[in-house]
């Protein structure tokens, strides 16, 4: 498809191309309808609702009418605001990934051998496994969204099956004594987190009593949580030897909304709170606590924008690591091809000219030329 605006080349979802979302923002948002479509096909709100009780697990902060749900498809107001599927219980499915897993974090994980001994097994980590949690709901929809399954899994009751979880289960789960960590992914853990939280507590707490030495708290977010609850996540990433992955989808706040659907200015202000925050946590510390991932959308997130994110994580704590991610059409954006070599390339000397010390690429099978 064309940009709407000026004619040059453009996904269908977005309706306008990258040049026109950073010169004319006001004029490019909101051209494509698609998401709303799907949305409303789903019975999920277009935009974060107003005018109802307010919600501070994200930086979406809706305001959740009597008998609604929020944005991330997973609070409700019935009365009070609350999970969906009760106060004590989670939707996720899970399985048991053997480490070393593909991993955003992978190149920097204790799995891999940083942070021996205190945090890994080293090479006896290849006989444990991760226990990777994929949570229904998000804050965002991104168009390009790779795993869009758990939208419809936080919307339709229908479709939980065995799904719902009680805490306890999730706890027991992560217990066995082959588990040497824990990941939180979807999705997005974000809109569960309160009880994510609770649980990783509890997980900590009995892993200890055991005697069950390695058994790390892990989380691959947006970045977007109420910043209270991203300090409290990477806490318990800091001391249990975990990795708190940001994906951080672009860096100009109009390319950002328009790949999202979330408010681009709110979210970078919140994504710099909370980077900072996590980067200043883990200074110092083996394996790094904080890892900053991007994907390369092609035709919107360009090599400046890589270099913009970079030039900022840089400025926390070059030794931040940056891990950029290979894109392939799906969803909404099935219009937009993989990301090329050349493309990632470009990238990767971004980063490193912004001055981060280790930059690795990811899902480089996806590659094309």
């Amino acid at each position: 498809m064309r940009c709407l605006l000026c004619g040059a080349r453009a996904s269908r979802a977005v309706g306008a191309c990258y040049s026109c979302l950073v010169k004319r923002p006001q004029e490019a948002l909101g051209l494509s309808q698609e998401r709303s479509k799907w949305r409303l096909r789903l019975g999920l709100p277009e935009r974060p609702p107003r005018g109802g009780k307010k919600c501070y697990v994200c930086v979406n902060e809706c305001e959740i009418p009597d008998g609604g749900v929020g944005y991330c498809g997973v609070w409700v107001n019935r009365g009070s605001l609350e999970p969906k599927a009760g106060r004590e219980r989670l939707i996720y499915t899970s399985y048991l990934d053997p480490l070393p897993t593909n991993c955003v974090a992978t190149p920097v994980c204790p799995a891999a051998g940083r942070g021996y001994p205190e945090f890994s097994a080293g090479e006896e980590e290849r006989s444990y496994y991760n226990l990777a949690v994929f949570l229904a709901g998000c804050q965002l929809h991104c168009l390009f969204c790779q795993n869009w399954e758990h939208k419809p899994f936080a919307a339709k009751e229908e479709l939980w099956g065995a799904n719902s979880h009680e805490l306890e289960e999730l706890v027991e789960e992560a217990l066995n004594p082959r588990v040497a960590c824990v990941c939180y992914f979807g999705g997005d853990p974000t809109p569960q987190a309160p009880l994510l939280l609770r649980a990783s507590r509890e997980i900590l707490r009995r892993s200890r009593e055991r005697g069950q030495r390695y058994k790390r708290i892990c989380w691959e977010t947006s970045g977007l949580m109420n910043p209270s609850l991203m300090r409290e996540a990477a806490r318990l990433s800091l001391e249990s030897g975990g990795i708190v992955k940001i994906d951080w989808k672009a860096w100009t706040p109009s390319v950002y909304e328009a790949l999202t659907g979330a408010d681009g200015e709110r979210a970078q202000r919140r994504l710099r709170e909370n980077a900072k925050a996590v980067a200043e946590m883990g200074k110092g510390r083996e394996p790094p606590l904080l890892v900053i991932s991007v994907l390369l959308v092609p035709g919107y997130v360009t090599a400046e924008e890589v270099g913009k994110i970079a030039e900022f994580a840089a400025s926390l704590d070059a030794n931040v690591p940056l891990v950029l991610l290979a894109f392939h059409p799906d969803h909404l954006m099935t219009d937009v091809g993989y990301t090329s070599y050349s493309h990632a390339m470009e990238a990767v000397k971004e980063a490193k000219r912004a001055g981060v010390k280790e930059v690795y690429l990811g899902n480089e099978w996806l590659l094309r030329l």
